[in-house]
C-alpha cells in the first residue's frame, strides 16, 4: 500500500503555560525532539513536517530530522488562533507544491505528550485505514472523574447537580458507563474532511485508547517534572529487565 500519509508537528513560539514550551528540555532533550522521533519511527509516516512561526523552533525541528517547508503566518500562531485552521494551511500549502502528491492521511502528532509510543501513533494511523466511513481517529485515555457518576455543575444559585442525568440511578463508578479523556497523542484524519469541516466533532470519529502514563499532557512546570520522573522510572525498568 503506497499511501502519501505525512506526520505534521504543530508547535507555534509562544505559550503562557509553560514558557518556550516546545523546546523545553526534558532529559536533556527539547520537548519536540520526542515528538519528531516517534514520528520519524511509525512504519506508516513518509514525512514529518512541523509547523512553526518560531526560528528557533525550526531549526531545533531540523537537527532532529524534521522538515520545515514553510513557516507558520503569524496570524495562525496567537493564543486564541483555533490549532483546525493551522491544519488546514499545512495541508493546503503542502498540496500547493508542484512537486507534492495529495496527502492520504494527514497525521498529528504534538509535541506536549513525550511518553507516547510509535505503536499508539500507528495504531491511529491503522484504524482510519481498516475504517473507509471514519473521517478522523483520535488517540484517548480513561477518564479519572465521570460525569455520570461524580462531577457536577453549578448552577445560577451555587447549587451542584450531575453534569450528566441517566434514567438509571448510579451508585457505583463501575456501574457508570465508560467515557474518555481526550488526549495529545496522536490524531489521523482523512485530509478532505480537515479541509471542509470546522471542527473535528463534524465528521465521524473512532478512537484509540492509549493508558494514561502514556497520555501525559505537558503545560506546566509540574507536568514537565512529572515526565522526567516517568521516564527516569521508565528506563530504570528496562535497566532492570536486562540485568542478569
Amino acid at each position: 500500500m503506497n499511501l502519501n500519509i505525512i506526520g505534521f508537528i504543530f508547535a507555534r513560539g509562544g505559550s503562557k503555560g509553560l514558557p518556550r514550551k516546545n523546546i523545553q528540555l526534558l532529559a536533556g532533550k527539547p520537548l519536540i525532539a520526542y515528538a519528531i522521533e516517534t514520528a520519524l519511527a511509525s512504519r506508516w509516516i513518509k514525512r514529518v513536517i512541523v509547523s512553526t512561526d518560531d526560528k528557533e523552533i525550526a531549526e531545533i525541528a531540523k537537527q532532529f530530522g524534521a522538515e520545515v517547508p514553510f513557516m507558520r503566518p503569524q496570524e495562525l500562531a496567537g493564543d486564541d488562533s483555533p490549532e483546525w485552521l493551522s491544519w488546514q494551511h499545512a495541508i493546503r500549502t503542502m498540496e500547493a507544491a508542484k512537486e507534492n502528491p495529495n496527502i492520504d492521511v494527514f497525521v498529528s502528532i504534538p509535541p506536549t505528550s513525550p511518553l507516547r509510543t510509535v505503536e499508539n501513533v500507528d495504531a491511529c494511523i491503522q484504524m482510519l485505514l481498516e475504517n473507509d466511513a471514519a473521517d478522523l481517529v483520535l488517540a484517548v485515555r480513561p477518564a479519572e472523574r465521570n460525569p455520570y457518576y461524580n462531577m457536577v455543575s453549578l448552577d445560577g444559585a451555587g447549587y451542584a447537580q450531575l453534569v450528566i442525568h441517566s434514567k438509571n440511578r448510579i451508585y457505583r463508578r463501575q456501574d457508570a458507563p465508560a467515557v474518555y479523556d481526550l488526549t495529545t497523542v496522536a490524531l489521523a484524519a482523512r485530509p478532505s474532511f480537515i479541509l471542509k469541516a470546522r471542527s473535528m466533532f463534524e465528521g465521524k470519529i473512532k478512537a484509540v485508547v492509549v493508558p494514561a502514563e502514556l497520555a501525559l499532557d505537558i503545560d506546566t512546570e509540574l507536568d514537565l517534572k512529572f515526565a522526567e520522573f516517568l521516564l527516569a522510572n521508565r528506563c530504570a525498568t528496562r535497566g532492570a529487565g536486562h540485568s542478569g
